[in-house]
């Protein structure tokens, strides 16, 4: 099992570079990779299912102990990411499919990555646990309507179906990663060690299978989706950021709900878009899970730096 966690931990480091890696070299030759598009939606189970094998009950304690910031930072985050999809939609005059692609990417939970990055940054992890937890469970009921506030004006959308697949995708294996931990302690920690593997491999496929499916679209709107995706991303971390400050939040926490507003479930955007929508539409949330990862890993590296002007960042006595 040593070798096998040793493989593992060097797959989630090296995790960005992978999925490039194969971003390329689906787009260069797709049809070894446009099979997998009909894998969307059980690879991304497989991720949630991962993170279900990872949740401790006291990872809600938070919501209990500090109520108002865990709201703040799930408010924060499905207001200010939709919000900023659709002004840069409408504002940049999108096509229709990227438009949706845009919004769905803004409309999804906290990324799964985001905690990370939280930890990394000596931010509130315990905060960012939270609010990552608490939006990935309200994503049934939120996620839908805010598509369908947001993208109606391009699409018709089915709030009911939508609720129903991130049932499925989402919330069941989530639930069930949980209730197995529980059920099988020792055998499930020894599981959850490999995961971080089994999640890379899932999501580089997804990534490869959007890439390859819309290859063709990719060459005249790559260049749109990239700059669209990257100020949506920055614009959610600036803007999280000066939220938390605004509400009195300490610099720890600034960090965490920085994150964890600008950090999207981008693998869902995916299983939607090709669920629901067009391949292209899940262009902007393949890009998104390259980009996120990479602005997130600077972002926490500057945010590391940062100190109150007291000194020593007390959140990370939490960590652990």
């Amino acid at each position: 099992m040593g070798v096998i966690e040793k493989i593992s931990s060097f797959a989630g480091k090296t995790f960005t570079l992978w999925v490039l890696i194969f971003a390329v070299i689906a787009y260069k030759f797709p049809s070894h990779f446009v099979g997998l598009g009909g894998y969307i939606v059980p690879l991304l189970g497989i991720v949630m299912f991962g993170m279900g094998l990872t949740l401790e009950l006291s990872d809600f304690k938070e919501v209990f102990r500090r109520p108002k910031e865990v709201a703040l930072g799930v408010i924060g985050h499905f207001i200010i990411m939709p919000l900023l999809a659709f002004l840069l939609a409408v504002g940049l005059h999108l096509p229709k499919e990227v438009a949706v692609g845009v919004i769905l990417v803004g409309c999804c939970p906290s990324g799964t990555a985001s905690n990370v990055m939280v930890f990394l940054a000596r931010g509130n992890v315990a905060l960012a646990v939270a609010i990552a937890s608490v939006s990935t469970i309200l994503a049934p009921i939120v996620t839908p309507l805010l598509i369908l506030l947001f993208a109606s004006k391009w699409v018709d959308v089915s709030v009911s179906s939508l609720f129903l697949q991130i049932i499925q995708v989402v919330i069941v294996p989530l639930a069930v990663g949980f209730i197995i931990k529980k059920l099988f302690g020792k055998q499930a920690q020894a599981g959850a060690k490999a995961m971080p593997l089994v999640s890379v491999i899932a999501i580089v496929l997804i990534v490869s299978a959007v890439v390859a499916g819309s290859a063709a679209k990719i060459a005249e709107t790559g260049l749109l989706i990239f700059g669209v995706v990257i100020l949506h991303n920055l614009l959610g971390f600036t803007i999280g950021f000066f939220f938390a400050r605004l509400c009195g939040m300490d610099l720890a926490k600034q960090k965490a709900v920085a994150m964890e507003v600008g950090m999207q479930n981008s693998g869902l955007g995916v299983a939607i878009a090709t669920a629901h929508f067009s391949p292209l539409s899940a262009v902007p949330s393949a890009i998104f899970s390259v980009w996120h990862n990479l602005s997130g890993s600077v972002l926490a590296n500057l945010f590391s730096r940062m100190k109150e002007k007291e000194g020593k960042n007390p959140s990370m006595k939490r960590v652990g």
